[in-house]
């Protein structure tokens, strides 16, 4: 983690991987590490430091931090990618809502759901240990436990909305405690388990903290937000939202208006590394490179995700934007979203003799699209040319199959080749470059959407139009590296209606988080997964073979199923998911 100390090697040690024959919750390793032969202020600072490392200790078959996996490529924003359906075949069950078959092995969903626990393991140890130290010996006592409850929390939190019935798991239980511990919560009552350790961080943290990288008060009271937003729409045991709590959505309000930040003057901040940790990011996985290790501290969770026809980058090809995706940045002659629309007839997908796409006339687009999408025929990370490695405009040959997937790349978890951020190991592409859970732009939308919900959509009308404003203004970069510039951003003069201002909420977060992984579990909060995406791939299909027999299934595909090995190693204790 940036300017926070490296971890020390024996801890590392201590904290290896374990095996799947072994509980992944009874995490302390005998022989090596306990509460009582650790529990001093020096070592509780490095066991503080181990556990801020588990939250990204992800990797491409086990994702914790980018959900591009399990957020972008289930919803409409992209298809997988890659050599074919059969490359990565689990991600392409995930992409066709064919998850009956339990998952084999230990990729994707089941390495995701151990990584997790592994990652809260460390974070209870910890606590295990501070709370036995004298507060008079540990002068940071307090503020230390409330950053491990923000990243039990965080860990939680990210494992309810990929698999909704998860168990709790806190340092106070013990080993057998563990062991009878059942993954069937109501709902609700889940909900504020999570948000009471996030309360406890916000209680107990200061509002900024001197080492960047460390919870505090701000991100606490950004993630409370976000907590009470999901929560607000109660779901049934069929994930249908039933009802919409207003009391929930009144704390949202009232944490973003806690939050302090401000967004990026250009959207294209957020996506290079020179900017990170800048105003916008509210919370962040901290990788490094350079740092005395052998590849560094970089994150390999998008490794799959480079264009591939290319000699500047590496492999896969993975994580390619959707027709749908690229259209939804069509923009009408006022320079506004076309909200129903958008989807009429596709745009940038003709393809020339010369391998880009030639612009329509009259096209006018949100230039969030040269941020988001790899569109030949334009600069790719706002670049033409890498010194001499070779020419950056994103061309059809970079597509590495583009008979089944089509042609249009991914650019934000992209940098540029020549970036000192940079890393191969073997094709795979990694990068230094911080993965970010929580972005300034994403409290104001929080906000807008509980004040639309509210009713009072007049209030919202400013913080949506806030961010439009920023992306009317951050089309320079790609104009300088050769973009035609078709951009035409407006604002909005008013909501005439909630269900106006509803339609251009969801659109505006769709735009602005498209392909970071979000929108998945945006559909599902609001009871729309079925419908949109059932719309989606009644028109996508007809344009991409491969989705031809996908179907989403409501009531079911909403979450994923328990991993089977879980249920198994519970002699059945675990509730698994409905439909599976």
């Amino acid at each position: 983690m940036k300017n926070i100390k490296l971890i020390l090697t024996g801890l590392l040690i201590a904290f290896t991987a374990i095996s799947c024959s072994e509980d992944f919750l009874e995490y302390e390793p005998e022989g090596v590490l306990s509460s009582e032969n650790v529990a001093t202020a020096d070592n509780a600072e490095s066991l503080v430091i181990a556990a801020y490392a588990a939250i990204a200790n992800d990797e491409m078959i086990g994702p914790l931090t980018h959900m591009w996996v399990y957020g972008s490529v289930r919803s409409d924003d992209s298809y997988k990618g890659g050599g074919g359906r059969s490359d990565v075949d689990v991600v392409d069950r995930y992409e066709q809502y064919y998850l009956t078959v339990p998952d084999q092995g230990d990729w994707m969903a089941p390495r995701t759901w151990t990584n997790y626990y592994k990652a809260i393991s460390r974070a209870n140890f910890a606590l295990s240990v501070i709370n036995e130290i004298p507060d008079e010996e540990y002068e940071m006592k307090t503020i230390r436990q409330a950053e491990l409850h923000f990243l039990r929390a965080h860990s939680h939190f990210m494992l309810k909305r990929i698999f909704k019935k998860i168990p709790y798991i806190t340092e106070e239980l013990s080993q057998e405690e563990i062991a009878q511990t059942s993954n069937d919560i109501p709902n609700q009552e889940l909900w504020n388990m999570i948000a009471d350790d996030f309360l406890f961080a916000y209680n107990n943290l200061p509002q900024a903290q001197d080492e960047v990288g460390r919870a505090d008060r701000n991100a606490a009271a950004a993630y409370l937000a976000k907590v009470r937003l999901y929560q607000a729409y109660e779901q049934n045991e069929t994930h249908q939202v039933v009802n919409i709590n207003e009391a929930m959505l009144q704390e949202v309000i009232d944490y973003a208006d806690e939050v302090t930040g401000s967004l990026e003057p250009d959207y294209a901040n957020n996506f290079l590394v020179e900017y990170e940790n800048g105003p916008e990011s509210i919370w962040a996985a901290q990788f490094s490179i350079n740092d005395g290790t052998r590849v560094g501290r970089v994150s390999f969770v998008t490794g799959l995700n480079s264009p591939h026809g290319t000699g500047l980058y590496g492999c896969c090809g993975f994580h390619l934007a959707s027709q749908n995706m690229v259209n939804a940045f069509k923009t009408d002659a006022n320079g506004l979203p076309l909200l129903d629309s958008f989807n009429n007839s596709d745009i940038l997908n003709n393809v020339q003799e010369d391998g880009t796409v030639a612009v329509s006339s009259g096209l006018t687009v949100d230039p969030r699209l040269d941020h988001t999408v790899g569109v030949p025929g334009r600069p790719f990370k706002y670049r033409n040319t890498v010194n001499s490695q070779g020419d950056m405009i994103y061309n059809f040959s970079w597509a590495r199959d583009p008979g089944v997937y089509g042609f249009f790349g991914n650019m934000k978890e992209q940098q540029a080749p020549d970036c000192s951020c940079y890393v191969k190991e073997g094709p795979f592409v990694g990068t230094s470059r911080n993965v970010i859970f929580i972005r300034y732009a994403d409290v104001l939308l929080f906000k807008a959407e509980a004040l639309i919900q509210l009713n009072r959509y007049e209030e919202a009308l400013p913080l949506i139009n806030e961010i439009r404003s920023r992306a009317a203004n951050s089309g320079q970069r790609p104009v300088e590296a050769g973009a035609s510039d078709i951009y035409n951003v407006g604002l909005y003069d008013s909501f005439p209606s909630k269900e106006f201002a509803w339609k251009a909420l969801k659109f505006e977060r769709r735009l602005e988080f498209g392909m970071e992984g979000p929108r998945f579990f945006d559909l599902v909060r609001w009871g729309e997964a079925a419908e949109t995406l059932n719309a989606y791939l009644d028109e996508e299909k007809t344009k991409r073979d491969f989705l031809a027999n996908a179907v989403f299934t409501a009531g079911r595909d909403e979450y994923y199923p328990i991993p089977q090995r879980e249920i198994d190693f519970t002699g059945g204790l675990y509730v698994q998911n409905p439909g599976y």
